[in-house]
């Protein structure tokens, strides 16, 4: 996985999701994505499948008005909740916060690269951020 940063569209997985987001036309796309994080239950929680929870996840922060950071790496995503503004049902923001608790509580491949990593606090606070603009 090519990672620059902590923030949750600052690796290619993120990225090439929010690419496919592009096309979608409501948020039944968002709403799978999250259910593929919460249908591993406590099996492994492979690393693309957490990378895309986390990024669908900020789909619903942002329709919800509470926008992370905007730049480059988001402008795909941001154009699209621009263009499907609508609040987000209460079902998807707790499969939201469910997902975001998934990746954070493990058996999760991404926490443990990122546990491994010198920038860890950096990345548990930026996620700890999002699941506080999606719950807000």
């Amino acid at each position: 996985m090519g990672t620059w940063d902590v923030g949750t569209f600052d690796n290619d997985i993120a990225g090439d999701w929010a690419w496919e987001l592009e096309t979608q036309p409501d948020t039944g796309f968002v709403s799978a994505t999250l259910a593929r994080v919460l249908d591993t239950g406590s099996d492994y929680l492979e690393v693309d499948t957490a990378c895309e929870g986390l990024a669908a996840a900020e789909v619903v922060a942002r329709l919800r008005g509470n926008w992370g950071a905007r730049n480059a790496y988001t402008e795909s995503v941001d154009n699209w909740v621009a263009s499907h503004p609508r609040q987000p049902a209460p079902e998807l923001v707790a499969q939201a916060v469910a997902a975001i608790d998934r990746v954070l509580a493990g058996p999760s491949e991404l926490l443990e690269l990122w546990s491994d990593s010198d920038e860890f606090a950096g990345w548990r606070a930026a996620v700890l951020d999002l699941r506080q603009r999606v719950a807000a």
